[in-house]
């Protein structure tokens, strides 16, 4: 086996069964913890891409984090109200060239929403009636969607997806990204969630993964204007922890406003 197949491995055997663990038996506040936990180390992976400076980045993870604990705790509004005020004040009466302080503040709100406001919307959907199912069913739709896309791609990709942003991905892998999703879903779906019809469950697996790949080819974008392969290293084979998350994020986001609207 190779080094990095190998690495692979040995980090799945280690994450995988403690990831069960929390999310079937954890319970929320747990749950919650490890969600801000995946927030403040994402956050140092994205900050970690755009500053060279370990000080540029920790105000930015402050006012991130701020914004996550709002959401975990179901006060979205308020703590995004701070932050963003935080973010322009700061940005504005802050030092170096208008140009830089501008560019700055484009990355850091972008940051600010994407890893404070989204992800910790999984917290949510824990929280909501068959949360913990929801969150298993989202891990097992798009972890499989991934791994057949990269099979297939692997195997018999030839039309670029979108080369400019992420050269690998083709076509080829995105259909069979799609048709195991969906296939996953509805088989997942009959025991996890046995109170929706078959036909729901299906059109949740398709626009998770669509919302999936999407999620990928995002993060896949912030790395290629930075010019970085992994967004870090902190788990060996697979890169960052933002790079594990990166297509779950809207998927998540999703089903905790799904649920919500349309119960069963």
């Amino acid at each position: 086996m190779s080094s990095p197949l190998a690495a692979r491995v040995a980090t799945a055997i280690i994450a995988v069964p403690a990831l069960v663990w929390v999310i079937g038996w954890g319970g929320p506040r747990l749950f919650s913890w490890i969600i801000l936990l995946a927030a403040a180390v994402s956050f140092w992976e994205y900050y970690r891409m755009i500053f060279s400076s370990a000080w540029e980045r920790i105000g930015p993870i402050l006012v991130g984090l701020l914004v996550a604990v709002g959401v975990v705790q179901d006060h979205p509004a308020l703590t995004l109200a701070i932050a963003v005020c935080l973010l322009l004040l700061g940005s504005a009466f802050g030092g170096g060239a208008l140009v830089d302080r501008f560019n700055r503040v484009g990355w850091v709100a972008i940051g600010t929403l994407y890893i404070g406001f989204l992800l910790p919307h999984a917290a949510l959907v824990y929280r909501l009636a068959d949360g913990p199912q929801w969150i298993f069913f989202t891990l097992v739709v798009v972890m499989i969607g991934d791994t057949a896309a990269y099979i297939v791609g692997k195997a018999i990709g030839k039309v670029k997806l979108y080369p400019e942003v992420s050269p690998n991905k083709t076509i080829e892998g995105a259909v069979a990204s799609t048709v195991a999703s969906l296939a996953t879903g509805v088989l997942v779906g009959f025991y996890l969630l046995p109170a929706y019809p078959w036909f729901v469950v299906a059109g949740v697996a398709l626009v998770m993964s669509f919302l999936g790949q999407a999620g990928d080819l995002f993060e896949s974008w912030i790395k290629r204007v930075f010019g970085v392969k992994d967004s870090g290293s902190v788990l060996p084979g697979h890169g960052g922890l933002l790079d594990r998350l990166d297509s779950l994020i809207f998927p998540l986001v999703f089903i905790a406003y799904y649920v919500r609207f349309f119960p069963r």
